[in-house]
């Protein structure tokens, strides 16, 4: 007489839980490496932590006091305002000429666009203060390139220029920077989205009379919106969080003209040693990026639902 029949797990169940175990690793190093750095800082936020507290180690709380004493602050508000025109102005350049790169590329014969690709890709995965260093070395006051060559083409007044000395050149130079080192990313994803665009839609288009412009607007952005979206996100988070270039560059000079959230937020705390201050910025610094990307998705979402 046989026993009980064993009941095997039912093979589709472990198939659906296969993902969620690959992923686990990922999931759990994030919640470690910013899970609790993000949730150290805003306990700091609430506490009044100096330099004495970050050596005796005891902090009393305080409440809301360090975010009404940095909203009181004019000079904050000066550095939001900035942040927004920074990321503005570089999320914008990066995205056309993103666009404009990933476009060239497809018209590009095989050679051509490998070797297009190969140097996007050497410019993406180069050091961040590896670059850095090299367009300090390009816009050099003496010896400089940018200078040498401005005055070979006839701007004598650029002998000498010092870039970095004059705020809205040091933050042209800054933009340069940054957007030197993000269109790599911008072109080889929207590059990578274009191959996916059927053919025949073009051809469709193209005998109907349709030109370029008319054919992006009406082709291949409509069907590509979501990688255009996601890929103005990501920018939108690299740009507003940017803070190794400045730094290395200018610090937040001169005077004030480059100093960004993440800059101020810095300086205050290291600076000042008012780590509850420097915590309280860099806190408001998500919530305001989180609030910017919450309302750009409600857009999108509700241009979606109207198509």
């Amino acid at each position: 007489m046989s026993g009980p029949a064993v009941r095997l797990p039912d093979r589709s169940n472990r198939a659906a839980f296969w993902p969620y175990l690959l992923v686990a690793p990922t999931v759990l190093g994030g919640l470690l490496l910013l899970g609790y750095p993000f949730a150290r800082n805003l306990l700091i936020s609430f506490q009044e932590y100096g330099l004495g507290e970050l050596i005796r180690g005891d902090a009393a709380f305080v409440g809301l006091d360090n975010y009404r004493t940095v909203l009181a602050d004019p000079e904050f508000w000066e550095v939001v305002r900035r942040t927004f025109w920074w990321t503005l102005v570089n999320v914008v350049l990066i995205m056309v000429l993103g666009t404009l790169v990933a476009l060239m590329m497809q018209r590009l014969g095989r050679r051509m666009r490998i070797l297009v690709t190969t140097g996007l890709v050497l410019a993406w995965a180069s050091p961040v203060i590896a670059t850095t260093t090299v367009f300090q070395w390009l816009f050099a006051s003496r010896l400089g390139v940018v200078n040498w060559v401005l005055v070979r083409l006839g701007f004598e007044s650029f002998e000498g220029y010092s870039w970095l000395a004059d705020g809205p050149a040091a933050f042209t130079v800054l933009v340069l920077l940054v957007v030197w080192q993000s269109v790599p990313f911008a072109a080889i994803t929207l590059h990578s989205a274009l191959l996916t665009v059927p053919a025949e839609l073009y051809e469709s288009a193209r005998l109907d009379g349709a030109g370029a412009r008319r054919i992006f607007r009406s082709v291949t952005f409509p069907l590509l919106r979501p990688i255009f979206g996601l890929v103005l996100c990501l920018e939108v988070i690299w740009v507003f969080r940017c803070f190794a270039q400045i730094w290395a560059v200018t610090k937040g000079g001169p005077g004030e003209a480059t100093t960004t959230l993440p800059v101020y937020a810095y300086r205050v705390a290291q600076s000042l040693h008012r780590y509850d201050l420097g915590a309280a910025v860099s806190t408001l610094t998500v919530l305001l990026l989180v609030a910017v990307l919450i309302a750009y998705f409600r857009q999108m979402l509700r241009q979606e639902a109207d198509r």
